[in-house]
């Protein structure tokens, strides 16, 4: 299959598109500022609480007249635009696929090199966002505004997060958990020196994730690094850019031997920084960019959850991570305090964490709400800086097949660190509402994650989706759940090179994420809980239909606490979400159980923990039949705190091939 790296099948077209939307855009820019400036947000009324009274209405009065008589003006010039415009959709390819041209920073060759299916296995982490792009007299209607500077700040924030070292600490000692202020605030990665050294001195900054800023975390890598991980046999191949710190105990409970493994690569934290300047004096207008000492969200922010960059592990025998946590002493000059949402339920198999952080070594990312274009481009240009592989601009336009005039497209963008082999996007035909006036529909794509010792290619399949947000349809939403099974069933058939008896490639994992707009606990979204696409995918949070697991939170934020400074910074809003009041405060919660109350201060009992409606989904029917998928760790993140109205998500999977390592 070929993927479409322009909108056009050719530049006449291409040309033609252009000039016809550069005659509408001055019409449709009058029209979003206009309606913006009378749709406040709750952080410019605080704003403006201190202005006489009259200084606002001023502004409108003088500006309101003025963007009336530029808007008539530029209504012919629109309607010609539009009539060129209109018909040019219907030769519009679905997509664009956009792949980093600067050779230097890319990493998806070297990434198929890595896993040949030996050793223990392999994990690959995928994350979900909703981040509410869409124009900003649309977006002011979810309490958020700016929308272009926001794109770019989402997309620092993601790679930023994404491209820290991933720090693994292994206590060989039940024992001993007891680790010096000096030591601690040195665990983070390797300073300086021989790349090939395997044990370093513990003297690095905590605060190591934040302060590396790789443009591409697998730029970093070196060729002495790769040798050596080459002949370490105890290393999974998963585990790239990994800093691994084991800590053997002794009697008299102090640290004797740290011995620090640096897997594919040095992982320096000293290394070049990529700071950005560009639209910084736009972005310090809105408070969802500010950047407050403490923000551990922001690219400048020198403080970070530990429990987001450290996991830890025991030896032989189990302890409670919590008396780790206590026992792992810093210097409040150094590095700041954060809460930590504690694994609690020990009979769960995998690693669960509120976060301030994207997960280091991110592999693919799914977002939704997308929808306007030149904040897509600026976001695009942001994840490229990690990302080498991306699809943005998804969907359809006009009248197009059977489905209804679309003014936007379907919100979806799909980045990657590996090769996207093949794409494809289905509209979904049935949108209701103001939700048929976008593309919504499904994104389904394969990507080449390996190949084995016997050249197969080793493959992965992801969907990206977003349902029909309306409450109460229902009906529709399990349609689309209907036809987004039967699409990702006829892209698995007609993208399949393989046979029985020959197989030319082998799956590694399948998995579906996005905005379904409905939760499982909702007596309302009853239908959609009983689907039959969880008999075939599994919900790493879910018990059962109308259950979810204790731990589970929900990803629905309250529009009007957005601001509050209880949760306008990454570390603020995870501190919230981890006690049973602060989500009461700030989540949003089934309709039937808060319709009579104010969501702020409730104290009632409330079903669940919030409104979990952003999904990440896994099968472990049509893989390879002797590899095993398990979940490796699952993350609510709050590194977009202030930028959007929902949690991201992310899922880590496990590989396991089921052979012994070289």
């Amino acid at each position: 299959m070929v993927l479409y790296t322009s909108p056009f099948p050719n530049s006449f077209l291409s040309v033609l598109h252009s000039f016809s939307w550069g005659l509408i855009f001055p019409c449709y820019w009058f029209a979003d500022r206009l309606v913006a400036s009378f749709v406040p947000t709750t952080y410019e009324k605080r704003q403006r609480a201190d202005d006489p009274c009259y200084f606002h209405a001023l502004c409108i009065i003088i500006t309101t007249p003025i963007y009336l008589a530029l808007l008539v003006a530029s209504l012919p010039f629109a309607l010609i635009g539009f009539l060129l415009w209109s018909p040019l959709q219907s030769a519009r390819r679905p997509y664009i696929y956009s792949r980093l041209e600067d050779k230097s920073h890319a990493n998806g060759a070297t990434l198929l090199t890595e896993w040949k299916a030996a050793g223990n296995g392999k994990s690959f982490c995928f994350g979900s966002a909703n981040v509410c792009l869409l124009p900003d007299s649309l977006a002011r209607f979810n309490n958020v505004f700016n929308t272009q500077a926001r794109a770019k700040e989402i997309g620092r924030r993601i790679r930023n997060g994404a491209s820290r070292p991933q720090i693994k600490i292994y206590i060989d000692s039940p024992t001993n958990t007891s680790i010096s202020a000096a030591s601690f605030s040195s665990l983070v990665s390797p300073q300086g020196g021989d790349s090939t050294n395997r044990t370093v001195n513990v003297g690095i900054k905590r605060t190591t994730s934040m302060e590396y800023k790789g443009d591409n975390s697998g730029s970093n890598n070196s060729e002495d690094s790769r040798e050596d991980k080459g002949g370490n046999g105890e290393t999974n191949e998963g585990e790239e850019n990994t800093c691994i710190v084991r800590i053997n105990g002794e009697d008299n409970g102090h640290m004797s031997d740290i011995e620090t493994d640096t897997v594919n690569g040095q992982a320096n934290a000293s290394g070049p920084a990529e700071h950005s300047l560009e639209g910084d004096a736009e972005i310090s207008k809105t408070p969802n960019h500010k950047q407050k000492e403490g923000d551990s969200g922001s690219l400048d922010s020198y403080s970070a959850s530990r429990e987001s960059l450290v996991k830890v592990r025991v030896g032989d025998g189990t302890v409670d991570q919590s008396t780790v946590n206590n026992k792992l002493l810093y210097k409040a000059s150094v590095m700041k305090k954060t809460s930590v949402r504690k694994k609690k339920h020990t009979d769960e198999t995998f690693d669960h964490e509120i976060s301030a952080f994207f997960p280091a070594n991110l592999d693919f990312l799914c977002l939704q709400e997308v929808f306007d274009k030149r904040a897509a481009e600026k976001l695009k240009e942001q994840l490229h800086h990690y990302f080498e592989y991306i699809v943005y601009d998804v969907g359809v336009y006009s009248c197009h097949a059977c489905c209804s005039f679309k003014f936007v497209n379907s919100g979806l963008l799909f980045a990657s660190r590996y090769p996207v082999m093949d794409a494809a996007y289905h509209c979904y035909p049935n949108g209701k509402g103001t939700d048929s006036l976008a593309s919504k529909g499904a994104l389904f794509l394969k990507v080449q994650v390996g190949s084995t010792p016997q050249d197969q290619r080793i493959v992965g399949y992801i969907s990206c989706t977003h349902l029909q947000a309306i409450a109460g349809d229902t009906t529709v939403r399990c349609e689309q759940l209907d036809m987004l099974q039967d699409w990702l069933s006829e892209f698995r058939k007609s993208t399949s090179s393989s046979s029985t008896a020959n197989p030319e490639e082998l799956v590694a994992f399948d998995v579906i994420c996005g905005d379904l707009n409905f939760d499982n606990c909702s007596s309302e979204d009853k239908l959609e809980q009983q689907h039959s696409l969880f008999t075939h995918y599994k919900d790493p949070c879910r018990i059962g239909p109308g259950e979810d697991k204790p731990w589970a939170i929900g990803t629905l934020l309250d529009p009007e606490g957005l601001y509050d400074d209880e949760v306008c910074t990454p570390d603020n809003l995870q501190k919230v979400l981890e006690s049973e009041e602060g989500r009461k405060g700030y989540l949003v919660y089934p309709t039937s159980k808060n319709h009579n109350s104010s969501q702020k201060g409730r104290k009632a009992s409330l079903k669940g923990n919030g409104r979990r409606i952003d999904y990440m989904l896994y099968t472990e029917e049509g893989l390879y039949l002797e590899w095993k998928v398990e979940v490796e760790e699952f993350s609510f993140i709050t590194q977009l705190a202030g930028l959007t109205d929902h949690l991201p998500v992310a899922m880590r999977l496990m590989v396991s091939t089921g052979e012994d390592d070289p």
